[in-house]
């Protein structure tokens, strides 16, 4: 019964006009508060449901949001959609998900099926490389709403939500250097073709110079944002490097740190007694490693809610200026480090 339900079959009901039923539901101003709450309740008992096809011819929107991620199992990117999902859905807008698992090819193959089903708008956290900036700059030259988080492309027409990464990369190497005196500190760097990748290690290198530390290439070494792609990074480090190793790794992220941790223990070496390691991103995991992992916070939760307002802004409003906007991290210390934790 409830599928049946029509606006003339509530107006019939009440003894008004199919008109005055639709302006009463789309909360018109032209419709008092008492009548309002009247059609509300009848349509509620009578189990109407809206028909958002036919919404959508009229208003020319399908209240539907696009969301692209580069990989799923990394637990930053659940957490950003939950907060992503959280402003969608009192905003009234439903979510379409796709993981491009970090190959470009299938991140576009997404974005052009969701604009095939007319989302409103997409956000999108890129595996771009520099090279392919021209396919973001076609779409949203055609008017497509696109707004970046975590992972951003700048200066191409659309907004984009994400942290410090480079400013929070030399925080937390500093943190080795000034607390710790570590002077001789590796990097296990993220893919130079994506954004958080280069400005990760130019962070680095940042806090590096400012205290002038020599750099070491050979403890330079490109790891991937995962588990397996750190753990083969470290082995390598340590393998090649064997009879000058760093006293400390600054990892790109936490999942890489993860991976270098069982490296450094499958070579036969201690943490941080022999090798100090800290992370970026606060996975749920880091804390309850041991020892338990130094590392950047950032609010994954917080970085979806204000992609999801920026976009829902996009969306809903004309000339709407392009922003990049900064969450705020904190330095989360802990004993991967070799400072006390309790």
């Amino acid at each position: 019964m409830s599928s049946e339900v029509t606006l003339k079959h509530i107006a019939e009901a009440l003894g008004v006009s199919a008109m005055t039923v639709s302006r009463a539901l789309n909360d018109r101003d032209n419709v008092d508060k008492e009548t309002k709450k009247r059609i509300r309740n009848k349509a509620q008992s009578m189990g109407y449901t809206p028909n958002r096809v036919a919404k959508s011819l009229v208003s020319r929107k399908t209240h539907t949001i696009g969301v692209v991620i580069p990989e799923i199992t990394h637990a930053f990117f659940p957490e950003v959609v939950r907060g992503i999902e959280e402003v969608a859905y009192k905003s009234d807008y439903q979510l379409f998900l796709t993981n491009a698992n970090e190959q470009f090819e299938r991140e576009k193959e997404a974005i052009e099926t969701l604009r095939a089903q007319r989302v409103d708008g997409i956000l999108v956290s890129s595996s771009l490389t520099r090279e392919d900036y021209a396919f973001y700059e076609s779409i949203i030259e055609g008017g497509a709403k696109v707004v970046f988080f975590d992972r951003c492309i700048e200066d191409i027409g659309a907004s984009c939500v994400s942290v410090n990464d480079r400013e929070s990369s030399q925080k937390i190497t500093e943190h080795l250097i000034l607390e710790h005196q570590y002077s001789k500190i590796a990097h296990l760097s993220g893919p130079q073709k994506v954004s958080i990748g280069r400005e990760r290690l130019q962070g680095f290198l940042d806090a590096m110079n400012a205290q002038d530390i020599p750099i070491n290439e050979d403890w330079i070494v490109q790891a991937g944002f995962r588990e397996d792609t750190g753990y083969e990074a470290m082995w390598s480090l340590l393998q090649n490097n064997a009879g000058n190793l760093p006293q400390a790794v600054v990892a790109v992220n936490d999942p890489t740190a993860i991976g270098a941790i069982d490296a450094i223990r499958d070579f036969g070496l201690s943490i941080p007694e022999d090798i100090a390691i800290v992370g970026f991103t606060d996975d749920i995991r880091s804390p309850l490693l041991d020892p338990p992992l130094t590392t950047i916070h950032q609010s994954a939760y917080e970085i979806g809610e204000e992609a999801a307002k920026k976009l829902i802004q996009t969306i809903e409003e004309e000339d709407t200026e392009i922003e990049k906007i900064e969450v705020p991290t904190t330095l989360q210390i802990r004993s991967s480090c070799g400072c006390s934790y309790d």
